[in-house]
């Protein structure tokens, strides 16, 4: 199942997405939608707008440094290598955006860098799930970007600050479901900047594969449906390069996973306005 979240004329729906259509189904949130009940008659792709597949995640979380590739790389940026320990960061609710809408270059900052990664969809509540047990908890896979503001995360110890300004995690376009998935260990990460691709990496190439990132997480805390897991990021960043090649507005990102479509983002500046109530 290809399931995605859709304004359609004047209402927010979730529903079953395929080539030339999606059909409406049953339920107002994740939990309910994931039943997959047909609930009215299909409506053609180009009268929808497709929606992030979670309005408001309870968590977004992150692994920092997860594939060796890239860890070599952030040496030069953020002081660190390929960790022994799972490196975990949040990113604000606040955050979370559409799979095709604009990414704001923050007022504060030069420096916005992207990061292509597979996302988990958490579908049932899980706490102490061991690994072998860890797709239980599962709804499916969709593609994200962790939009980082690299200076702001070079001064916070935890990264926080860097991971969690507005529209910085764009995610969709469908949660698939894994048995729509043959083989998630061979899914390739692509990320590219106006049409340069920059970062290629597999599923396989984890250093903490996704069943032991849930049973890390969930030993700590319960994970409940509509949580997201950012999974890690190839090599190819753009504080990577000698000098770094940072986003700026007009750029436009592309990440794509084999299987699941692709995101694309506009950067536009940041309109910086202060707003109270």
């Amino acid at each position: 199942m290809h399931l995605i979240r859709f304004r359609y004329e004047n209402s927010i729906r979730y529903g079953i997405l395929s080539a030339q259509s999606v059909t409406p189904i049953r339920g107002s949130d994740l939990s309910e939608a994931l039943s997959g009940e047909p609930d009215g008659a299909p409506v053609p792709l180009s009268g929808i707008e497709i929606l992030s597949p979670v309005a408001r995640p309870g968590k977004i979380l992150g692994i920092g440094v997860n594939y060796a590739a890239h860890a070599a790389e952030s040496v030069s940026f953020i002081d660190t290598k390929k960790p022994e320990v799972q490196k975990w960061f949040n990113k604000q609710v606040t955050s979370i955006n559409d799979p095709y809408a604009d990414v704001d270059l923050p007022k504060v900052s030069g420096q916005l860098d992207y990061e292509g990664e597979l996302v988990v969809v958490i579908g049932k509540r899980g706490r102490h799930v061991p690994r072998e047990r860890a797709f239980e908890i599962i709804a499916g896979v969709t593609i994200g970007c962790d939009y980082s503001v690299r200076d702001w995360q070079r001064a916070s110890q935890t990264m926080i600050m860097g991971k969690g300004f507005d529209t910085h995690a764009p995610v969709g376009p469908a949660i698939v479901t894994l048995d729509e998935i043959d083989d998630l260990s061979a899914l390739e990460v692509r990320t590219f900047v106006n049409g340069e691709q920059r970062q290629s990496g597999h599923v396989r190439d984890m250093v903490h594969d996704i069943p032991s990132q849930i049973a890390h997480l969930t030993a700590a805390f319960t994970l409940e449906p509509g949580d997201l897991i950012f999974t890690g990021t190839p090599a190819g960043v753009g504080a990577g390069f000698d000098p770094p090649k940072w986003l700026k507005a007009g750029d436009r990102v592309r990440v794509e996973i084999d299987a699941l479509g692709y995101i694309e983002q506009q950067i536009v500046t940041e309109p910086g306005a202060t707003v109270i109530g």
